[in-house]
């Protein structure tokens, strides 16, 4: 499954796995919603509440797809949070991971806090 984000400076791509956290997100999209930032990281509120998975993370590679289960929202980091060791992409808790950006993820750069930001299924 690939889905879509766009923002008002931009957009990217993703590819989704299969993963109880990802069907429920297809349920629900297309969504709009509200961009946060924190450090070198993009997440924003989603409709969609659903349970830690047995393969959880909290560090993860530029340009994974998140679910942050404590926040109900997608978290798409492309470089070091507040509490980053060194480079790594730590996320706030352990994460639910989704998939990967298809694209350079340093594009969310141009992400600015309070942009409204859309996800959608890509049917093309």
């Amino acid at each position: 499954m690939q889905i879509r984000i766009s923002w008002p400076a931009g957009h990217t791509t993703a590819t989704i796995g299969e993963t109880p956290t990802s069907k429920a997100l297809a349920g629900v999209l297309p969504i709009t919603s509200t961009a946060r930032t924190w450090g070198e990281e993009v997440y924003f509120d989603t409709p969609v509440s659903t349970a830690l998975e047995a393969d959880a993370r909290q560090v993860v590679e530029p340009g994974t797809v998140a679910f942050w289960t404590e926040g109900d929202a997608l978290a798409l980091p492309y470089g070091p949070t507040p509490i980053s060791r060194g480079d790594e992409c730590r996320l706030a808790s352990p994460c639910n991971v989704l998939g990967r950006l298809d694209a350079d993820p340093r594009v969310l750069a141009t992400v600015r806090d309070g942009d409204p930001v859309r996800v959608e299924l890509v049917t093309d």
